[in-house]
């Protein structure tokens, strides 16, 4: 099967959920729509939803939760159906 990897738009820092208190968007082995959010990055206090990009399955994450991230760089690793 392809693999798509999801790429961060901006450099930043990356959260799999959108507070601490919540669950996080998406989990390793779950499937996504093309549009699903999969994580956000911060940048400055503004915060950017990044989507899947590709209906699939969640394979892995690249980067660990409040890591930070640059411009263009894989974050997640869906398998596309």
């Amino acid at each position: 099967m392809a693999r798509h990897e999801v790429l961060s738009p901006i450099p930043g820092v990356f959260y799999r959920r959108a507070d601490p208190g919540s669950d996080p968007f998406v989990s390793e082995g779950q499937s996504v729509g093309t549009d699903d959010t999969v994580c956000l990055v911060e940048v400055m206090k503004s915060f950017h939803q990044v989507p899947a990009g590709a209906a699939g399955t969640v394979v892995e994450f690249l980067i660990e939760d409040e890591g930070v991230v640059e411009a263009g760089q894989a974050v997640a690793v869906i398998e596309v159906e």
